[in-house]
């Protein structure tokens, strides 16, 4: 075989060296990441443990109530392991979260991993719907605003962006609610579902919209349909405004590179640069950009929760807050550090993929 492609004049040797060279570097940069993410989880769990330890909720009290005897007190103390050096009680802790094992809610009674699988689907439905409607208007609009950066389209554009990532997200829901339920009742109110359909949809993803769909019913489907598309339009004018400010930035960098000079001095317009040309080379770091605010709609959008009463993560994270359920808040608080982290991991991975520096790097 060597013999032949010898003859052919093919040397197969810079090839494998080559092959060599990336499966190193990748095993590198996987070693890296795993390490990174290993003491950044490490981290998360030392700081809610010691936010569990120094919070003045007593966790004793909240479970066995005001009026338990002091014998009553002591052994519950000792069921959760209070009575131990924080050492010990660190290490239980962190196994109890390798296993899975993140105890019963205060206020439900229910395993803090159930409550945080049916809260969280609707969180991940919103956030997803509101992450579309950013990057199918925001990216767009960052593109035209580069293109005739300082004119008029580039201000209004600018003004849109600034209105979507400064307006409190609590008035605009107030006024959404208050404009398009309450007056022109053009969409359904606060919730997920009205309470005719909600026991008439079996749940098998928790997800509402595919819920509705896979049992058929339609009239279901457009009623959560109505109470989605107003909270999840309110956080995709948020998304819309930071993907359109930080695309007309990149883009904006772009056309100040050598070759869009020599795009420009072989007739090309500009639309064209930047659509065909600067566009592809900014995608890396616009998708990172899009990975991050997916992220941060993800760990729970707390203030359009509570004004919609939509019963996802950050609904959840705020009603145990009130309640003082301190293992549900660090669990759900810990769910969002992970979060952050797998994003991070997977807009790294995005970027190399669309950029031969970042895969260089």
């Amino acid at each position: 075989m060597a013999t032949a492609a010898a003859d052919d004049g093919v040397d197969i040797a810079p090839r494998r060296r080559l092959r060599s060279v990336r499966l190193r570097r990748g095993l590198r940069w996987l070693g890296a990441t795993l390490l990174t993410s290993c003491i950044t989880l490490f981290g998360l769990l030392v700081v809610t443990f010691a936010l569990g330890r120094v919070l003045p909720a007593d966790p004793v009290l909240r479970i066995v109530g005001d009026r338990a005897s002091q014998e009553q007190y002591d052994e519950v103390f000792r069921q959760l392991r209070l009575d131990r050096p924080l050492t010990e009680q660190f290490a239980a802790y962190v196994g109890d979260m390798v296993r899975g094992d993140f105890g019963l809610s205060l206020v439900t009674r229910n395993p803090i991993g159930s409550d945080i699988a049916r809260y969280f689907p609707a969180t991940f439905e919103l956030a997803t719907v509101a992450i579309i409607l950013g990057v199918v208007f925001g990216i767009p609009i960052g593109v035209v605003c580069a293109q005739y950066a300082n004119r008029l389209p580039d201000h209004l554009g600018r003004m849109l962006s600034l209105i979507g990532y400064s307006v409190p997200v609590f008035w605009l829901g107030i006024v959404g609610l208050l404009v398009f339920y309450a007056r022109l009742e053009w969409v359904a109110g606060p919730g997920r579902l009205d309470t005719a359909y909600r026991y008439s949809v079996p749940e098998v993803t928790h997800l509402m919209l595919i819920d509705t769909v896979l049992a058929g019913e339609w009239d279901a489907f457009r009623n959560a349909l109505s109470h989605l598309v107003l909270p999840a339009s309110l956080l995709g004018l948020i998304a819309l405004g930071y993907i359109a400010r930080m695309t007309r930035s990149f883009l904006l960098w772009q056309l100040r590179q050598d070759y869009t000079t020599v795009l420009r001095v072989k007739g090309l317009s500009e639309a064209a640069i930047i659509w065909r040309h600067a566009l592809f080379n900014a995608a890396g770091p616009v998708l990172a950009i899009v990975a991050l605010t997916y992220a941060y709609l993800l760990e729970g959008a707390v203030l359009t929760e509570t004004v919609f009463a939509w019963p996802g993560l950050g609904m959840y994270i705020t009603d145990s807050l009130f309640a003082s359920d301190v293992p549900a808040v660090l669990t759900a608080t810990l769910l969002v550090g992970v979060i952050f982290m797998v994003v991070n991991i997977a807009s790294e991975v995005i970027q190399a993929a669309l950029d031969p520096r970042s895969r260089l790097a």
